[in-house]
């Protein structure tokens, strides 16, 4: 759940927009110039390796998500961010919140502190996947999201944990 200051900003800063299923909000290429709060619908993030989409990370009621790397850097997305249900969510433009972060020490420390939280975060998707069992890859991301399966359709969860919707739903069955 974000940051408390977070969602001050964005109910002072941001725009609403509804976006229907399959509507990309950043392509591959794009400059992210905005961040997200999701509050109905989801969101997935995915690279695209060749033909084949990976999901790296889910954004539904409550979480922020952008395309991090392309948000910080000012460098193209190397991801899609794609609707993957009807979603409402906040758009909060760059230069607001960048401006608000550099001339606020209160919340220029709580941006460090979601940072360090999504760093958190990001070592923990890498040790799921290392892990070579599907079950416990199941297991240790539903540790941390206990409701994803109520966000987010089966085959992008099973996308997520590489592996297939079939292999997912024999798992979760026995």
């Amino acid at each position: 759940m974000p940051l408390p200051f977070l969602h001050r900003l964005f109910a002072e800063q941001s725009r609403i927009a509804t976006v229907e299923r399959g509507t990309l909000i950043t392509s591959v290429g794009d400059v992210e110039q905005h961040i997200y709060l999701v509050h109905a619908g989801a969101v997935r993030a995915y690279y695209l390796n060749g033909h084949e989409e990976q999901t790296v990370r889910f954004g539904y009621e409550g979480s922020i998500i952008t395309s991090l790397a392309s948000f910080l850097r000012q460098e193209p997305s190397e991801l899609y961010l794609e609707a993957i249900r009807k979603t409402t969510l906040s758009v909060l433009n760059r230069a607001t919140f960048t401006e608000r972060i550099e001339t606020d020490d209160t919340h220029r420390n709580r941006y460090i502190s979601l940072l360090e939280e999504l760093v958190a975060q990001q070592i923990d998707r890498e040790i799921d996947l290392l892990i070579p069992s599907p079950a416990e890859r199941l297991e240790r991301v539903l540790q941390r999201s206990p409701k994803l399966f109520q966000h987010v359709p089966l085959r992008y969860i099973a996308n997520y944990l590489r592996m297939t919707p079939e292999t997912l739903s024999r798992i979760r069955n026995s």
